[in-house]
């Protein structure tokens, strides 16, 4: 069982999440722009100037997403660990994959509730803390499966330096179809499609200090540049340098990938104290330093 003595007030979300994120409106409406990762997020909306708001979980994509929403005046999401979804959410994380589903839909009357407390929250510690307490009372009657378990090792291997899926499950020691079932499951894409969202988020990063397409293309994990530009196009829609040119001087590179991966480490613990990154796109990233979760 994931808990058995943590009470609400004594519940650590930080060993869960990976990034916070504040989106404030720019010229009347919300950019929400994705890149695969293979991370399922909790999104918090406050809608007609806090009259009334919304609690979503989008799960993790297959494909980019750029989406301008009006009508929002300010959306938080909480993006967790990818392998968490079932323990904290009460749901398998490929019952998520391309979807945006409300909470309500997953917890029925306590999602509402809980959007309810979010909007009575003053300020984003304390709507952290809410978010914490009601997943601690979730996950005291939620077990841990030993597939979401196996499922984060390959998650830390394939980030890592291994690419090839029989590799992974070798090092593991369990078959290949053992671990994309689990892999599956657990974090909602297959290991190959998750390693190719590592190779694209690797390449983005370097793509905002150099535009040496067919260096990045190597130290990124690729084949050739050619092997690069066919995940490009297939994965984002883009070429590379339609990329960067819409991506342009704001830092949307940086948002579409939320913190880099050394340092993106925010969670309810801390936030008090933690740093705000504000740029022209209305983006917010809360940032707090954080232990690293345990295996």
């Amino acid at each position: 069982m994931l808990h058995t003595t943590d009470t609400a007030a004594t519940f650590s979300l930080s060993r869960f999440v990976e990034g916070v994120h504040s989106f404030l409106p720019v010229d009347g409406h919300t950019r929400h722009e994705r890149l695969p990762d293979g991370r399922t997020m909790l999104v918090f909306r406050v809608l007609e100037e806090g009259r009334r708001g919304d609690v979503c979980v989008a799960g993790p994509r297959t494909h980019a997403l750029f989406k301008n929403a009006g009508g929002v005046a300010r959306a938080i999401s909480i993006e967790f660990k990818p392998g968490w979804s079932a323990p904290l959410l009460g749901v398998a994380a490929n019952a998520l994959t391309d979807r945006i589903i409300p909470l309500e839909d997953i917890w029925g009357r306590p999602g509402g509730d809980l959007c309810d407390e979010l909007l009575a929250a003053r300020s984003l510690p304390e709507l952290l803390d809410r978010v914490s307490r009601a997943i601690a009372l979730r996950t005291r009657q939620t077990f841990e499966s030993a597939s979401a378990r196996l499922a984060r090792r390959a998650v830390r291997l394939l980030e890592g330096d291994e690419v090839r899926v029989e590799r992974v499950a070798e090092r593991l020691g369990v078959t290949a179809r053992h671990l994309r079932r689990a892999f599956t499951e657990s974090v909602g894409v297959s290991p190959k499609d998750f390693a190719r969202t590592v190779r694209l988020q690797r390449a983005v990063r370097m793509a905002a200090t150099s535009k040496d397409w067919a260096r990045i293309a190597r130290d990124a994990g690729y084949y050739d540049q050619a092997h690069l530009i066919a995940d490009f196009r297939e994965l984002v829609g883009l070429t590379p340098g339609a990329f960067v040119k819409r991506a342009g001087d704001d830092g949307a590179a940086r948002r579409l990938l939320g913190p880099p991966a050394e340092d993106a480490r925010a969670c309810a613990e801390g936030a008090a104290n933690a740093g705000h990154d504000v740029g022209e796109s209305g983006v917010v990233t809360v940032r707090a330093r954080i232990e690293r979760a345990a295996p």
